[in-house]
């Protein structure tokens, strides 16, 4: 009998029928169309003390948005959206409203079936973006410059409130694509038709922005020189390490980081050209997990799982996330930590796991009862973090004040240890969404321009 360590690795593109890859990597939910739009609107209370509009990290006011759609003033309701969260059209995609505004919304406790707000903030975001309107007029130059490092949505919700004021905002990207976890973190059937560069496009349309590309922080730029050339410098260059499994077997044909499967995906034109696995495990429990384990699943692989160390209350993915892998035949199997990749002939066959409880203290623990799982291929998807050091700039740590986790150390404004840099998104820690870097670049824009004016 052949066991599954003789098995070659089976990892191939092409495995679906072309109108299978096309249906699959479709929009996944429909936006709404305009009598759906006007209906949901109805439901709406237009509470005066809104709960919802403070479950909003942008602090958006979504009754006023509502009321607006409801009165067919749709353009007027996608200005308020974007005065808030200029990135509220990738927002009403990617954002969990389901454990922020709309949990908050009062028809929840009422009917258990709150106002679909993200769904509406889509409508009224797509009206405005189909219709190719810009809304915002610049102000006067004020002479003064800025750089911004990262091209993210905290970069980029920075670089555009400041340029409206009038600085005039060079943004330094890494990467050929403005957009960041938005154009190559995101599961392509959430970001169709290439609305991440659309956004980017609406974004840099107002004026007053510069973009270079392919330049990074410590390689090609340093963090003095910019001190030196610019008036002010907001830092939003993201997480830059992928966390390790540092277990044996991770250097294995078929071990791959989640983030890179996932970035490679976003940036393909044919998705059928895309090697992916018949057996796939992916080690994690947040939303990289989620993201990368549904698109192997839609790729063609065969059985997709998704091994997580606790509970899945305690996972970061959201339930209506965990759900929506399992409807697309992923497997999660909760409280099991990996303990070996096992290999033949340097390509991966399977995953050796161990079984895992809280102890009394309620610390994670092993219970040295072990199983394996056949793969061919591993999703890492354990977490991303921030090192200092990668930067690569001599000194950096010693002029700039750290968190124990190594991120920026900021207070309420954003403003690092030194005056005239600030910093925000995942460089500075936080809640790990798209919503949250927005709010962190606005509020830095906010502030650099009160250091820049004395107003």
């Amino acid at each position: 009998m052949t066991s599954v360590m003789d098995v070659p690795a089976d990892i191939a593109p092409g495995r679906l029928s072309p109108r299978e890859y096309e249906v699959n990597f479709d929009d996944a939910t429909p936006p709404l169309n305009r009598k759906q739009a006007l209906i949901e609107a109805a439901r709406c209370y237009f509470c005066y003390d809104a709960p919802c509009m403070e479950a909003c990290p942008t602090g958006i006011d979504i009754p006023s948005f509502i009321r607006k759609i409801a009165t067919d003033n749709v353009k007027g309701a996608a200005v308020t959206i974007l005065e808030e969260n200029i990135m509220g059209g990738t927002c009403a995609r990617v954002c969990p409203t389901e454990i922020l505004c709309e949990q908050a919304c009062v028809r929840t406790a009422q009917e258990h079936k709150p106002v679909t707000i993200g769904a509406l903030q889509r409508y009224a975001t797509d009206w405005l973006f189909d219709r190719e309107i810009q809304p915002f007029t610049r102000a006067e130059p004020t002479g003064r410059k800025v750089a911004v490092v990262g091209a993210g949505p905290a970069g980029l919700s920075c670089a555009h409130a400041l340029a409206l004021h009038g600085h005039d905002v060079t943004v330094f990207e890494m990467q050929p694509k403005a957009g960041g976890l938005n154009e190559y973190g995101i599961a392509a059937y959430k970001m169709t038709n290439d609305f991440a560069q659309r956004e980017v496009d609406f974004i840099l349309s107002a004026g007053g922005i510069t973009v270079e590309y392919g330049k990074a922080l410590g390689r090609d730029i340093t963090l003095a020189q910019l001190r030196a050339d610019y008036d002010a410098v907001f830092l939003g260059i993201g997480h830059n390490a992928v966390n390790a499994l540092r277990i044996a077997g991770e250097d294995l044909a078929g071990v791959s980081n989640a983030v890179d499967f996932i970035a490679a995906l976003r940036q393909a034109p044919d998705k059928s050209a895309l090697p992916v696995g018949r057996k796939i495990v992916v080690i994690g429990g947040g939303n990289t997990a989620i993201d990368v384990a549904t698109q192997s699943k839609r790729l063609g692989a065969e059985d997709v799982t998704i091994v997580y160390r606790r509970g899945p209350e305690s996972m970061s993915a959201t339930g209506a996330e965990q759900e929506w892998a399992q409807t697309n035949g992923v497997r999660i199997k909760y409280w099991a930590q990996p303990r070996t990749l096992v290999g033949s002939g340097g390509s991966l066959r399977e995953v050796e796991f161990e079984y895992t409880v809280l102890d009394e203290a309620g610390r994670l623990a092993g219970t040295g009862e072990v199983f394996r799982v056949p793969a061919d291929m591993v999703f890492k998807a354990i977490g991303q973090s921030f090192v200092p050091s990668a930067v690569g700039e001599e000194g950096f740590a010693e002029i700039l004040e750290f968190q124990p986790d190594g991120r920026f150390a900021v207070n309420e404004d954003r403003q690092t240890s030194l005056a005239n840099v600030f910093a925000g998104g995942d460089c500075i820690g936080g809640i790990d969404l798209t919503v949250s870097a927005v709010q962190d670049g606005k509020v830095a824009a906010r502030a650099i321009h009160r250091l820049l004016t004395g107003s």
